[in-house]
């Protein structure tokens, strides 16, 4: 990324000079960066204005006629499927994403086209701020309650979110939250086993992917029109999910539906989405971003359909943040019940302060208190954990790492530790 960034004649500083910020029209940073950062710190000094990401957001928003994508999970995947509907429908949107989209190359562009395509950040109320013209949602889960303090906190910043969006809003009626904000407002919901405006039938889900067909209703609960059917390269309900929401809001676009399943069904995902990362002796290694609960059990709950040949999946988790770990580690104790072996290692800190007692370990105990039958290692270090993998995973195992640290190097360590075992050069 640096190497492309400076290719194109952006400069790129290695470490923190106060420096850098003189002669500056304006310095910015996102909320992992601490406030007293020397080049922050430096801005303020000399009087160059700070603006926080949120607000760089809002103004690069403000340039289009932006569409917002939110929810606790799954933003990243169904802004990258927008964004590609929208491109096959030659509306050359703009774009805006967490992750780095297949084929693409990269997870922002601008193109020239009157559309913006964000992904709408609710981690610290980003998403309340943006201008939007149309918005997505397709969750609400537990987290980010350093920011929001509660939960009833975080569905509330959703419902202002939603008001706030000038413009077609679709919501996912299997979330109940969701759910309880759409009955209150004018919305177009969508669902896979709930009543919808939009519904499937017909979920298959076989080498590595999945087909379902699509029905538009013109109220909840009638009978509905089957629109046709589609087909994705991905695995798992909640990627389905992800591309109903699209669907329903590509209609709201004027999208043809014929345009909008052949762009999806050529989409291939995002990095760090059930990444297939290599094989080793027999071991299929995957890479998956997901790092909360239900993120977790989604994945794992997709990892084998009836065409898959690995006969036992080792589940490799990092957790992430000291304060997400002491809020709700208790919530992990049934999320890797697809796993046949699961090895928790220690927290990834992404800047947070080590917190007395918060460990991987609580994730550990919370999962042998409900479950404890449950084929668990505990290895918090890398050595350990490189180790342990090195030794445990045999033919016929799919090792999923999982996390949003320095986890997805894993795969690459472990089948360089295997082959160091057996003296591969």
């Amino acid at each position: 990324t640096i190497e492309r960034l400076r290719g194109i004649g952006v400069v790129i500083n290695i470490g923190h000079d106060a420096g850098v910020v003189h002669h500056c029209d304006a310095v910015t940073a996102s909320t992992a960066i601490p406030a007293k950062n020397v080049e922050l710190t430096e801005a303020l000094n000399i009087g160059v204005p700070v603006l926080t990401r949120a607000q760089m957001l809002v103004a690069i928003c403000s340039q289009k006629l932006s569409i917002g994508v939110a929810g606790t999970h799954g933003k990243t995947t169904t802004s990258s499927m927008l964004m590609t509907v929208m491109r096959a429908a030659k509306l050359s949107p703009s774009f805006i994403i967490g992750g780095d989209v297949r084929g693409v190359g990269s997870g922002a562009s601008w193109d020239s086209g009157e559309y913006l395509v964000v992904e709408a950040d609710e981690s610290d109320g980003t998403h309340e701020q943006l201008p939007l013209g149309a918005a997505i949602v397709t969750n609400i889960d537990i987290d980010h309650l350093d920011h929001f303090a509660t939960f009833d906190n975080l569905v509330e910043s959703f419902a202002k979110f939603l008001d706030g969006v000038h413009g077609p809003k679709v919501v996912c009626a299997d979330d109940q939250s969701l759910a309880q904000i759409a009955s209150a407002r004018e919305v177009t919901t969508f669902a896979l086993h709930a009543p919808a405006l939009f519904t499937v039938n017909n979920m298959k889900f076989l080498d590595g992917g999945s087909t379902f067909d699509v029905l538009q209703h013109e109220v909840v609960g009638d009978a509905g029109v089957v629109l046709g059917s589609a087909h994705l390269q991905l695995r798992g309900e909640h990627n389905v999910s992800n591309a109903l929401g699209v669907i329903a809001l590509s209609t709201q676009l004027g999208i043809d539906f014929d345009i909008c399943v052949a762009a999806l069904s050529e989409f291939t995902g995002v990095a760090r989405r059930f990444d297939q990362r290599g094989a080793d002796d027999g071991v299929v290694f995957v890479d998956d971003y997901a790092h909360l609960p239900t993120e977790i059990s989604a994945v794992l709950s997709s990892c084998t359909d009836v065409s898959d040949t690995w006969t036992r999946v080792v589940a490799v988790f990092q957790p992430n943040r000291y304060n997400r770990m002491q809020h709700m580690s208790d919530a992990y104790a049934n999320c890797f019940a697809h796993a046949d072996h699961v090895v928790i290692t220690d927290i990834y800190s992404s800047g947070t302060a080590p917190i007395a007692g918060v460990t991987g370990k609580l994730v550990v105990d919370a999962i042998i208190r409900a479950n404890p039958q449950t084929s668990i290692a505990w290895k918090p270090t890398r050595a350990e954990l490189i180790q342990h993998l090195a030794v445990e995973l045999r033919s016929g195992d799919m090792c999923i790492s999982m996390g949003c640290g320095d986890i997805e190097s894993l795969p690459d360590e472990v089948i360089a530790a295997r082959r160091a075992l057996r003296g591969d050069s």
